[in-house]
């Protein structure tokens, strides 16, 4: 199997495990809301591997940040169309509600997280196998 197509089918998995997490950490109170915040950005670095796969884990990285900081920059529109997208479940999950400075830290820290868990990750793939 090519190398692009294990890079994707492995980012595909992670995103769907980050956003099983991800819902599962809005439904328990004792989870802070920051987590879901971070997770949501590490979905969003696996969404750029998943497209890019051979191009710089720092450029997933960075894109994922800047996607997440664009999306809650965005929540500072109001506009109709835009609030009634936001109110239905999969709106909210997407676009949030409510424009907060610390989802941008959360953002941040997801990414970041994101990228040295892929680069840990890769490393261990990618050494010979010791015997």
């Amino acid at each position: 199997m090519k190398q692009s197509a294990l890079i994707r089918i492995s980012y595909a998995c992670a995103a769907a495990v980050l956003i099983a997490a991800g819902l599962l950490s809005r439904r328990v109170g004792f989870i802070p809301n920051c987590i879901g915040d971070a997770l949501w950005a590490a979905v969003v670095y696996c969404g750029f591997r998943f497209l890019l796969p051979l191009k710089s884990r720092l450029l997933s990285a960075g894109s994922a940040v800047a996607v997440s900081y664009a999306v809650e920059f965005s929540q500072l529109i109001k506009s109709e169309w835009l609030d009634g997208l936001r109110s239905t479940f999969i709106g909210h999950m997407l676009l949030g509600q409510g424009f907060l400075w610390s989802d941008l830290a959360a953002y941040t820290a997801g990414a970041a997280a994101a990228l040295i868990i892929s680069c840990l990750a890769g490393r261990s793939l990618s050494r010979p196998d010791v015997t």
